[in-house]
């Protein structure tokens, strides 16, 4: 991207490189934000303005927009909002390693009106990711430097997956392609893939209290009739069409959806007032079918919940995802009786296979009990 003399804010061409790939996955963030993101073993956000500054000089990004939070004083504090030109959204491809096409648009638009929504899906990015601070190499000086005390990292919980996985405002075409999606189609907040951490595929959609209960419900049917589609393979077989682009689990079911409630300044009881309401009107959507019965005892009341058709929806809080990392204790999967990890809350315990086990011991005891009246 040039020579040193290109660069009037001195930043380096690594840290530049990660600041485009950065806007590349969220489209648009404060400095504070992409410091989180990909640099949050620098000592200060000043590194990550001076990147967003010389990029900005050579055409790859603007600030067009700015956002503000309160506080603990009490007065506002405004921040810049930074994203993508058209030539930086090509730059940011070849950072990612994706073709221009698959990029999506430069949110332009967004970061001028603010972008809350968008900033949201980026703080909940960077509390999946929990970027490992690294520290970082000073620039080498002619003269030589007063010694500086060794500063300490911030630790962070284990994150999951990489910044590299993440894509957002993804098309989910319930006809159509996905470059062309039929009208009514929805688009994902943020998909992640992480098959090296167990998660083929995990949708993402966060809530900023800004929609009814019913309209979050319909997000979820409108996912269930995304995933029920199908297309056929090359043997000429229907498979689900959305297996064209991401892998399966291998788990029950369809694909699991994240809902991540990321409103700061509500209620514990209105937060989970809202998580509850969302569940009892997408119920068709998650709870699976109950089959009771047990072949070797008429008197036993034990069956199993078939999830075939149905989406894990699993829901959490960004300040909880912030805290305890997504390998925490985090998250409330419809249909389990509390907080889980993230493990135990894609697993499904009341399927087929623990009713097989339990089925195999009463067919063991029923066998023996034959034996000894014989």
């Amino acid at each position: 991207m040039g020579g040193a003399s290109v660069w009037p804010y001195k930043s380096t061409s690594r840290n530049r490189g990660l600041v485009l790939l950065a806007l590349g996955v969220v489209k648009v963030a404060t400095a504070e934000q992409l410091r989180q993101l990909v640099l949050p073993g620098t000592a200060d956000v000043q590194t990550v303005r001076n990147v967003c500054k010389d990029l900005r000089s050579v055409g790859l990004v603007e600030s067009v927009g700015r956002t503000s939070f309160v506080s603990p004083s009490g007065r506002p504090v405004w921040r810049d909002l930074w994203n993508l030109t058209p030539a930086g959204l090509a730059s940011a491809a070849t950072e990612l390693g994706r073709p221009v096409r698959e990029m999506g648009g430069t949110a332009r638009d967004a970061a001028k009106a603010g972008a809350p929504h968008a900033l949201a899906v980026t703080d909940t990015i960077d509390a999946f990711c929990q970027s490992p601070p690294q520290p970082t190499k000073p620039i080498a000086r002619r003269t030589t430097p007063v010694p500086a005390p060794v500063r300490e990292l911030p630790a962070r919980p284990a994150g999951l997956g990489q910044l590299r996985g993440w894509e957002t405002e993804v098309p989910l075409p319930v006809a159509g392609t996905f470059t062309t999606p039929a009208r009514g189609s929805l688009r994902a907040d943020a998909v992640l893939t992480a098959p090296e951490a167990g998660v083929p595929v995990l949708f993402v959609e966060v809530d900023n209290h800004t929609e009814p209960d019913a309209v979050v419900a319909w997000k979820i049917e409108s996912y269930r009739r995304f995933f029920q589609r199908t297309t056929k393979d090359h043997r000429g077989r229907d498979v689900p069409f959305w297996q064209s682009l991401w892998d399966d689990s291998g788990r029950d079911g369809h694909p699991p959806l994240a809902l991540v409630f990321a409103k700061d300044g509500v209620s514990p009881e209105a937060r989970m007032n809202r998580m509850k309401k969302i569940r009892d009107l997408s119920t068709a959507c998650w709870q699976g079918t109950w089959h009771s019965g047990s072949v070797y005892d008429d008197t036993v009341k034990d069956g199993y919940r078939d999830y075939t058709g149905t989406i894990p929806v699993l829901a959490t809080t960004l300040a909880q995802l912030r805290r305890r990392g997504p390998h925490g204790p985090v998250w409330w999967r419809y249909g389990h009786p509390g907080w889980e990890t993230l493990q135990d809350a894609l697993d499904n315990p009341e399927d087929v296979r623990g009713y097989r086990h339990r089925e195999e011991q009463r067919r063991t005891e029923h066998a023996a009990q034959e034996e000894r009246e014989h």
